[in-house]
């Protein structure tokens, strides 16, 4: 089913505009060990499900990234990495030229928090250096043992971002969810979606708030940001995105932008690209 929904929204973006078509990694699905490593991919990359012995921890430099899970799909950009724990089957989508830097280790758990579905943290300035040093295999061993340290140190510290789509389960709530995301231009309010659902707007309202733990304003306001960082990282205007995903006007869309991912969507779109010639392709 993530595989499907993945590939829905490629075709989706692909059909749109907004990139090229999904290139499809062969696939392993039991990955052991990742190590620590730098790799960059092209926009339109999907690693197909897979699934590691150990937690792993994979920080976005450049691009944009999408994990998907059965229980939801969670974004990253920069500034913000995953937390990903050991076991979970899960599967990446890259938009954007991406660069990412992958850290696992094969000793005690890389986190402590519990964690039993992929998160989102913020990386603060410090931590984006030791990231970008860990997984730099030119480094002396010595030195990588010392960084691990700082770094597992900070990961402790981090904040969660909380950057996730939930995959609804029940049918009446993901025929909603779909509508209102296949057309972000039109404004759906709550008794619109249910009569066009076939449900009862208090039983609506239910579902969002049960399954997500969000009214349905929230809910539309994050799928809509959701969807914007994905374009925003194709390359397409603020302008653009904006009209696509349902603001208003820009001013309005660029201030959930900010009060979300505490930066401008114009950042968001075009960040500091200087570490695009470090990454190397997967091997």
């Amino acid at each position: 089913m993530v595989a499907d929904r993945l590939e829905r929204d490629a075709v989706a973006s692909t059909e749109r505009g907004h990139g090229s078509a999904v290139a499809r990694l062969p696939s392993e699905p039991h990955r052991p060990h990742v190590g620590a490593r730098t790799e960059q991919y092209p926009a339109g990359v999907r690693i197909a499900p897979h699934w590691h012995d150990e937690d792993q921890l994979v920080y976005v430099s450049s691009g944009l990234m999408a994990i998907y899970t059965v229980h939801g799909v969670w974004v990253a950009s920069p500034g913000r990495a995953f937390l990903i724990p050991a076991g979970v089957e899960h599967e990446h989508q890259t938009y954007g030229n991406t660069i990412l830097h992958l850290f696992s280790s094969d000793g005690p758990g890389l986190f402590d928090q519990g964690l039993q579905t992929p998160e989102v943290i913020l990386v603060d300035p410090l931590l984006d250096q030791v990231l970008k040093a860990v997984t730099d295999e030119s480094l002396p061993s010595e030195e990588i043992a010392n960084l691990q340290r700082v770094l597992f140190d900070r990961i402790r510290r981090t904040q969660v971002t909380g950057l996730r789509m939930p995959i609804p389960s029940d049918p009446r709530l993901r025929a909603a969810c779909d509508l209102v995301q296949k057309d972000l231009e039109r404004v759906y309010s709550l008794p619109q979606l249910a009569k066009l659902t076939h449900v009862s707007e208090r039983t609506l309202a239910r579902l969002f708030k049960s399954e997500f733990g969000q009214t349905y304003p929230q809910w539309r306001t994050h799928a809509r940001l959701f969807h914007a960082m994905i374009r925003l990282a194709e390359g397409h205007s603020v302008s653009r995105v904006s009209r696509d995903c349902g603001w208003s006007t820009p001013s309005a869309f660029i201030d959930s932008f900010r009060r979300v991912m505490g930066q401008t969507p114009g950042s968001f779109r075009e960040p500091d690209s200087a570490d695009a010639a470090k990454g190397r392709h997967p091997r």
